[in-house]
């Protein structure tokens, strides 16, 4: 394969580890040779001298495509050589490694690097054409080996140059090239994007509605890495992935079983299919959290009182529930023992759905083990268990672009095939997907075949070594009467040796990473300050880190002052760090793929820069100058810490975070099924009202406040009385929000105009 027909658009590129010599010696000058070669066939040469300068070059070069190793590098009988083709052969264990030597030196080569070593190269004996050839050759293997199906077929296609009779119209990008905008659009974006944005015309890339040739190629691929019996790919994100599954499972007359903590698509989704919800409600904590379900609300019985006291429910519909659908992990890290909820929840539904939008990395680290839908072998998955279906955000933790997502599935208790799932699929999907987004797909899946343990692990060295640096400086500043961040995570962590606890900034980092006990949430422990838990039944992820702001303790008393983290996230903001999430005293970062130590120290001492301002009442003109230009009636003249004080008072003379607790501790009385409420939405038969006029209303859309992104009303479901806690939970927002321009919470389903809240209600009928 010619490097113009290669499937990989990247120089190719080899690594020479040997000793620092001039050409004088004969070794000296075969390598000089052999490097003039490769250079003729377009092989870019990194030469190298050192154990430690090769390590970091492979480390930090992921386009090195072939390693040769002098065996000997050093006098030292091949050691340093062996050390070099270890790391190399641990950093990628495709890539070609050639060991270079003469004959004499075979026999001090140990078993272990014969079998990492892929060639050998006999300088003093063979032609630089003969050795060049099978580098090159071994480099044009690597080359088309590393790709996945869909990606390697987009890529060859991309190569061929045909013209373009069919969709998309702007033909590989030539019509954008007719107007100074179009030309700059072009240029912003490099014609390889264009060439590749292609229609379902193009049949060597097969059909997504079909699942054939190299799209289905890729599916089927993707299936054997994340373990399912068969995966799909999808390009209009999660939202798009539950709601095929829903519509492919339930529909009138039945009832699905539901995550209050669900995300909108789910609501939808009951919406869509027209079935009946009940909604399993989970626990949530003094700081807003939102934890898990507990399990006592998963048995028979407690689903069957759930189902009885579900007042909207016609005689038409079975109270059998058929689908359960639970949100795992969930937004701030809070991941299930999977094989207890199939346990518990397979007593009463044959279908289990876990939307896992923000975990489909778990499979890869044996720290989240059993923790995930997909989890063990797909073999062991009969069909006397529950047929399990997982929705993957891949565009979220996974590297891939925006909208990629994945829907895995394992066949068990009255599955539904291929094609029946199929007519759901191709209800939602495009019939000219974004072939980009598809083979994003595809390259996540490769990567996380290839790689995805180092990777993971990555994540999570770096999130504990923040965490546990952030808790050091905590735990220093309080010794000298100061205050800092902390994290929300175990206080402390069990030796697994001499089960001493220590600290959790002094426990063993090692232990950190490989111990999944060390971040389960016991039962009764104070730090997490969820209640009904048993062992074992959830556990945090590490790399999803909530910092907590003080203020507020954990089990929800406000302290004399505090800094709300609304302040701290806008700071953060006006330093160009953004964080995922922010709530009345936390904040949400995620340790990704993209993570390093550079970002995260970044972050760290943005922290320590806002602890110095707050402590010495920086002024807002200074730290939050957009803020005050925005609302200098409300913010001129104030310091930092001013504006802290004042928040942190609003919060507690308005009680937010405490009505927002008993707002969410009742469900809200249903009075219509949702699939009624929208029907009545697009008849028109709806009304805006303000909050004092809410009472007794019915929502006519889901209103569900940011944080915590549970909703507080969904469609069909009583606002309950003007005292009730779900209107003097908005009401509070809204007072709060027309005190601090600039903070506002947004709140699906509300609109706000001239700081008065108003949301759509049905009609009343005389």
């Amino acid at each position: 394969m010619s490097a113009t027909h290669s499937s990989l658009s990247v120089p190719m590129r080899a690594l020479i580890v040997r000793p620092e010599q001039g050409g004088e010696t004969a070794t000296g000058r075969a390598f000089k040779s052999l490097i003039d070669e490769l250079d003729r066939r377009e092989i870019e040469v990194i030469n190298s001298s050192s154990v430690d300068d090769a390590r970091a070059i492979i480390h930090a070069d992921t386009l090195i495509q072939c390693v040769l190793v002098h065996w000997d590098l050093a006098d030292d009988n091949g050691a340093q050589a062996s050390e070099v083709i270890s790391a190399a052969r641990a950093a990628n264990h495709q890539m070609p490694i050639f060991l270079t030597s003469d004959r004499s030196s075979i026999s001090t080569m140990s078993a272990d690097i014969l079998t990492q070593a892929d060639d050998y190269i006999w300088l003093l004996e063979d032609t630089v054409d003969f050795i060049g050839g099978r580098i090159r050759t071994a480099i044009d293997h690597y080359r088309h080996s590393v790709l996945p199906p869909m990606f390697r077929a987009l890529a060859q296609f991309s190569r061929v140059y045909k013209y373009s009779w069919h969709t998309p119209g702007h033909t590989g990008g030539t019509a954008f090239l007719k107007s100074v905008a179009g030309n700059a659009f072009f240029r912003f974006f490099g014609e390889t994007m264009f060439r590749t944005d292609l229609s379902i015309s193009v049949g060597e890339l097969g059909s997504l509605l079909d699942h054939s040739g190299p799209i289905g190629e890729g599916e089927r691929y993707t299936a054997k890495v994340f373990g399912s019996h068969r995966s799909y790919y999808v390009t209009n994100g999660s939202s798009m992935s539950n709601r095929v599954i829903l519509m492919a499972s339930v529909t009138r007359g039945q009832v699905s079983l539901c995550d209050r903590n669900c995300h909108k698509s789910v609501e939808h989704s009951m919406t869509m299919s027209g079935a009946s919800p009940v909604y399993l409600v989970p626990n949530r904590n003094a700081l807003g959290l939102i934890g898990p379900i507990p399990p006592s609300r998963l048995t028979p019985k407690a689903i069957a009182r759930m189902v009885a006291d579900n007042k909207m429910m016609g005689p038409d519909v079975d109270r059998n529930p058929v689908h359960a659908v639970i949100t795992n992990s969930t937004y701030d890290g809070l991941c299930y023992n999977v094989s207890r909820i199939e346990e518990l929840l397979g007593k009463t539904v044959d279908r289990l759905h876990l939307d896992e939008a923000w975990f489909g990395y778990a499979r890869f680290n044996p720290l989240y083990s059993g923790r995930f839908a997909m989890h063990g072998d797909p073999k062991d998955h009969g069909a006397d268990k529950p047929t399990m279906f997982a929705t993957q955000s891949t565009h979220k933790l996974l590297p891939a672009l925006s909208q990629a997502s994945m829907i895995h599935i394992r066949d068990g208790r009255r599955p539904i095939d291929h094609a029946r799932f199929n007519e759901a699929f191709m209800m939602h999907a495009s019939t000219s997907p974004n072939y980009a987004i598809l083979a994003s797909c595809d390259v996540a899946s490769a990567m996380m075949d290839k790689d995805g343990e180092k990777l993971t692990a990555e994540c999570i060295s770096e999130a504990i070594a923040f965490r546990q640096k952030v808790a050091s400086i905590a735990a220093d500043s309080a010794k000298a009467g100061g205050w800092f961040f902390d994290c929300w995570q175990p206080t402390t962590v069990a030796d697994p040796k001499s089960g001493k606890k220590v600290p959790f900034h002094k426990a063993d980092p090692a232990t950190l990473a490989t111990t999944s006990s060390a971040w389960l949430l016991d039962p009764g422990a104070e730090w997490h300050g969820f209640a009904d838990l048993e062992d074992g039944w959830c556990m945090l992820d590490p790399i999803k880190v909530s910092i907590v702001a003080p203020g507020m303790s954990p089990n929800g008393e406000l302290a004399k002052t505090g800094i709300p983290a609304p302040i701290v996230t806008a700071y953060l903001g006006n330093r160009g760090v953004v964080v995922e999430k922010t709530t009345d005293f936390t904040m949400l970062v995620l340790f990704s793929m993209g993570i390093t130590k550079g970002k995260w120290g970044t972050l760290l001492n943005a922290l320590l820069d806002f602890r110095s301002d707050y402590d010495s009442n920086a002024p807002l003109e200074q730290v939050l100058p957009e803020l005050v230009q925005n609302a200098p009636e409300t913010y001129a003249g104030m310091g930092l810490r001013d504006l802290a004080d004042s928040m942190f008072k609003a919060m507690g003379d308005l009680g937010t975070t405490r009505l927002m607790g008993k707002a969410y501790e009742q469900l809200p009385v249903p009075t219509l099924p949702p699939v009624d409420a929208y029907e009545e939405l697009v008849r028109g038969n709806v009304e805006r009202v303000s909050l004092a006029e809410l009472a007794g209303r019915t929502a006519a859309t889901g209103v569900v406040p940011y944080p915590p992104g549970i909703p507080i009303l969904m469609p069909g479901e009583q606002a309950g009385a003007d005292d009730g806690p779900i209107i003097g939970y908005l009401r509070g927002l809204e007072k709060y929000d027309a005190l601090f321009p600039g903070f506002e919470h947004h709140t699906h389903g509300i609109e706000v105009s001239d700081g008065v809240a108003t949301l759509l209600v049905l009609k009343e009928t005389s």
